[in-house]
């Protein structure tokens, strides 16, 4: 087990989207406030300021003894970054299949510890937050129960979620464990721990999903932790989740994978910020987006089929000279990106 030197601490539609008391009113980086109401998304400026029950502070006192994090690359490194600078543990310890790897997270202190011993990583763990592709994460949840201590919550970073939820509340966990569907909305084409930051989360959506099976005290413990990150926690289930990240995040990737590769080789050298800009998330690990592709296709389905009528329209209207409904449509795409903001 490799530890860290003492020296060195350093939309489609959202209609069912519910918000409760873990949730905030989410801003855009231009400062508006916006939530969902009747299946729109609507500005809300006169909301003010959210006080969250999470102080933005650090902490005095760390809410968890130990947290465990399985995969300590970009996510799960800007995690560890994050509660270490928070003081929300008093110590952190990374799980991996590689030793090089959890070296690394030791020596940008993303970690204290690391281990390829999953069993030994997780034994005095109060939490337990697994980033790794999700065609393994019910495993590990089913491994990560089994030697945990009694009463220890679960939860994940997976990119979908309905599966996951599905076949974990089939395992019937030991000991009370808990395990919470989480999916941090943050992220880069970037990998590995050399690439994690500890403001990654900040302001940034992180959808919590319910447990499996319920347990309001544990959704809410894992709520808190996510928003003592710097998060905006929004609550979903399992397969309004899946059905919105279709759209928001597995289409976007596919477009601009697909726009890269309609790039005539050739042109690329006057390629400027438009193109860099719109296919910068296609540079993803491919045999990750493969797997998160496969876990959600029903629902990128809908979602390339809602895109390909636009796209439809778009070609008629080239074809026809229908500057209207072109107009039309450059003025819906630049409505909807004004929401979000820059």
């Amino acid at each position: 087990m490799t530890r860290k030197p003492a020296n060195g601490d350093r939309r489609p539609s959202l209609r069912l989207c519910e918000r409760n008391s873990f949730s905030k009113p989410m801003q855009n980086r231009r400062g508006r406030s916006f939530v969902i109401i009747g299946g729109r998304l609507e500005h809300s400026p006169s909301l003010g300021t959210y006080e969250s029950p999470v102080s933005s502070k650090a902490p005095s006192v760390p809410q968890f003894k130990t947290v465990a994090i399985i995969g300590v690359g970009l996510i799960g490194g800007s995690i560890g970054l994050a509660i270490r600078a928070r003081h929300l543990a008093e110590r952190v310890i990374g799980i991996g299949q590689r030793q090089t790897s959890l070296d690394r997270a030791v020596s940008v202190g993303a970690i204290d510890e690391g281990t390829t011993d999953l069993a030994a990583g997780v034994r005095e763990a109060e939490l337990i937050v697994i980033c790794t592709p999700v065609e393994l994460i019910v495993d590990l949840v089913l491994q990560t129960a089994a030697a945990c201590p009694q009463g220890a919550i679960i939860t994940d970073a997976g990119s979908t979620k309905a599966r996951i939820v599905a076949e974990v509340e089939k395992l019937n966990l030991p000991n009370e464990v808990r395990f919470v569907g989480s999916h941090p909305l943050a992220g880069s084409e970037k990998t590995g721990p050399e690439h994690a930051k500890a403001n990654l989360l900040e302001n940034r959506v992180v959808v919590v999903t319910g447990g499996a099976p319920p347990c309001e005290p544990a959704e809410r413990r894992v709520c808190q932790f996510w928003e003592s990150l710097g998060a905006n926690v929004v609550r979903m289930s399992p397969d309004q989740h899946d059905e919105a990240v279709a759209y928001t995040s597995h289409l976007t990737h596919l477009v601009a994978s697909l726009l890269a590769a309609a790039t005539p080789e050739d042109f690329l050298p006057v390629a400027a910020s438009g193109w860099e800009d719109t296919t910068r998330v296609a540079a993803g690990d491919v045999q990750l987006w493969q797997q998160i592709v496969d876990s959600n296709r029903s629902h990128i389905l809908k979602a390339v089929g809602n895109f390909e009528r636009l796209l439809n329209s778009l070609r008629v209207a080239l074809e026809t000279g229908d500057d209207a409904t072109l107009v039309k449509l450059l003025e819906e795409g630049k409505s909807r990106r004004d929401i979000v903001g820059s």
